[in-house]
């Protein structure tokens, strides 16, 4: 079943990241500014913010099988589409239907996570679901590259839009509840009744400033390789995945690391916390990153924030399962997730305006320290709401 949510959400960046991959030879064909650019990244985000409220009440009304199913097979569509823009526009376009579907991919799978493993091993489930972003970010820049030098860049993304109609027909044949599994009798909780909870208020800021740092690395970091350290598109794909192989360790260190503290009496708070704020530490070397003159220390300094990032995001996917029934799960990360999407647009508009009027330094700068705010929120913000071991 967790392999299942892996593939998705491989799909999912392999579907997202082919735009940040291509976007040298786009913004050369359709002749698109930094800051043009950002609006195309930003209409994704748009799409991604409203359908994150959307989706996750959705998903825990129609249930886990066709709510997952419905939200890949949009995003796969709309992936497909973008083979045929024309210009800026309707690049946005299509980049806004990508956004609708995509934002489903994480409310179903904590959703998945929660009914299949305990409360001890969903930090490590989390982090095996997670990495799909980064294998797929991983596997996007060498494969996407090679789509677009010998067979033109409408047909990348064809390519990837059909993995994910390919992974519908596994799903649709594979996935169940476990047996065993009570029945959800009550309803969804109303969204107005979850923005009263202090919780989802405190975990909505956490992502509102966390996440728009891997986006970030997702939709500029190939920008940054042309133009901030000239590197053509074959450079960019024979070494363009590295920093994103070992955010996928990331994601398996930070589930097991929080893991094993909890197997050994930690106290939730200060196991979750405590393993989120190393991780957010870890986000800093971002900053040093375009200080540097070697490309090979800048490239290890982005790698540890990505797996800062990874690591951290492991143990946050796991936290709403601990705090809330299950009847509220995708609705309440859909709602959080709605401060990263609002966060990763208006962040994204920042970042194409700072380069285009500055450089990449006050960049770098800024997405170096967001982590730790969002770290400080986390401690402050929900501290009363995470369970204590013993009412486990």
């Amino acid at each position: 079943m967790i392999a299942l949510v892996f593939a998705a959400t491989v799909i999912n960046y392999l579907d997202r990241q082919t735009l940040s991959v291509l976007a040298p030879v786009l913004r050369q064909e359709f002749g698109l500014t930094n800051v043009d650019y950002s609006r195309i990244v930003s209409a994704f985000m748009v799409a991604y913010t409203i359908m994150n409220g959307v989706s996750g009440p959705m998903i825990d009304r129609i249930g886990t099988r066709f709510g997952y199913a419905l939200c890949v097979g949009w995003w796969s569509a709309a992936s497909i589409l973008q083979a045929f823009a024309t210009g800026g526009i309707s690049l946005a376009a299509t980049r806004f239907l990508l956004g609708m579907g995509e934002a489903g991919n994480w409310p179903a799978g904590i959703r998945v996570v929660a009914e299949w493993f305990p409360f001890h091993e969903r930090t490590l489930a989390s982090g095996i679901f997670n990495s799909g972003s980064a294998v797929g970010a991983l596997v996007a820049t060498p494969l996407v590259v090679y789509l677009s030098l010998h067979y033109g860049w409408r047909a990348a993304f064809i390519a990837v839009g059909l993995s994910g109609l390919l992974w519908l027909v596994a799903w649709w044949s594979l996935y169940d509840t476990p047996p065993g599994l009570p029945p959800e009798t009550e309803p969804p909780l109303p969204v107005r009744e979850m923005l009263r909870m202090r919780f989802i208020r405190g975990f909505l800021v956490v992502k509102l400033f966390f996440d728009p740092v891997w986006y970030f690395y997702i939709f500029w970091f190939p920008e940054y390789l042309k133009n901030g350290r000239h590197m053509d598109m074959a450079e960019i794909g024979k070494y363009g995945w590295i920093p994103f192989l070992v955010a996928d360790a990331g994601n398996l260190i930070g589930g097991w690391f929080c893991g094993l503290l909890l197997r050994r009496g930690v106290p939730v708070n200060l196991a979750k916390k405590g393993t989120i704020a190393l991780a957010a530490l870890c986000m800093t070397s971002a900053i040093p990153a375009v200080f540097v003159d070697s490309v090979w220390v800048s490239m290890a300094c982005i790698s540890l924030a990505m797996a800062g990032y990874t690591g951290a995001n492991a143990v946050l996917l796991s936290i709403p399962a601990d705090v809330l029934p299950r009847r509220a799960l995708a609705s309440s990360w859909g709602l959080c997730s709605m401060g990263s999407g609002f966060g990763g647009m208006v962040f994204s508009l920042v970042t194409g305006w700072l380069v285009d009027n500055y450089s990449y330094q006050p960049v770098f700068l800024l997405f170096g320290i967001l982590p730790l705010l969002s770290a400080a929120v986390l401690w402050v913000g929900t501290a009363s709401l995470l369970p204590r071991e013993t009412s486990m």
